[in-house]
């Protein structure tokens, strides 16, 4: 029961396929209060969120649900007032929400540019606000954003350049918000997940999937559950004292 009792908001959690549902899994099974929010969350959706987590588990659970879009501001602080009203306070925040595309850059319209910065990036920046004047308060929190492999060496595998610069930003306001919330014990880290085994590979054909997978050096790709790990770790006290760090769960591909 590594965060038994902390009040977690999981982002991008809809699909059971994504790193944000089996991080909220892994949280339930840690004790955590889990809050899991989404742009496509509704009753139905949680419900199918509650049931796979008690299948898992062979127990009851607790777990709310909050439609939102991230990419606005109010909608950002209008989330966080409802953990506030759920739970009277929240603890940590793994940000897992996000979109891919892989374009050539000299094909990426501004309706792209705008849809990538506005969900990958703005959206990631008002979830951060909206939890940090919480965490200011309380002098405590912890911030977990996954970024990606795509945002270390400029894309390549599954997104495109603005996909690459969208996580990018993320890094670098992830050590911005370390600095400058370190002196009131908020900590903020950022994980670089690689062929995770999601929604987001289904693009790529068998040929170059076995392509990428025979660079790896792990030789396979990885699970939601090894980045789920890298998540509970971030935000639990086994990592008290890291802050502005980048982990990697690329199984080796990216060794630098």
């Amino acid at each position: 029961m590594l965060i038994k009792d902390k009040v977690c908001i999981v982002a991008g959690a809809a699909s059971l396929r994504s790193i944000g549902y089996a991080t909220a899994e892994l949280f339930v099974e840690h004790g955590a209060k889990v809050v899991v929010t989404d742009l496509g969350m509704d009753e139905q959706v949680l419900e199918k969120i509650r049931n796979s987590i008690e299948g898992k588990l062979q127990r009851p659970i607790l777990i709310h649900g909050v439609q939102c879009d991230i990419s606005k501001r109010e909608q950002c602080d209008a989330l966080v007032e409802k953990v506030l009203e759920l739970h009277g306070t929240v603890d940590c925040l793994v940000n897992s929400a996000g979109i891919v595309q892989s374009q050539p850059i000299l094909e990426i319209s501004e309706r792209d540019l705008d849809l990538m910065f506005g969900i990958n990036l703005k959206g990631a920046f008002f979830l951060c606000q909206s939890v940090l004047k919480v965490f200011a308060e309380k002098r405590s929190g912890s911030i977990v954003n996954v970024a990606s492999l795509a945002a270390q060496r400029g894309g390549g595998l599954v997104g495109g350049s603005h996909y690459a610069a969208s996580k990018g930003g993320m890094l670098s306001m992830t050590k911005s918000i370390a600095r400058e919330f370190g002196a009131l014990g908020i900590r903020a880290n950022a994980i670089c997940p690689a062929m995770i085994e999601t929604p987001m590979l289904d693009g790529l054909s068998e040929d170059r999937l076995r392509g990428i997978i025979d660079a790896i050096p792990l030789k396979r790709t990885g699970t939601t559950r090894e980045m789920a790990g890298a998540c509970l770790f971030l935000a639990s006290e086994l990592s008290g004292f890291i802050t502005g760090a980048t982990i990697d769960v690329n199984g080796g591909t990216h060794i630098h």
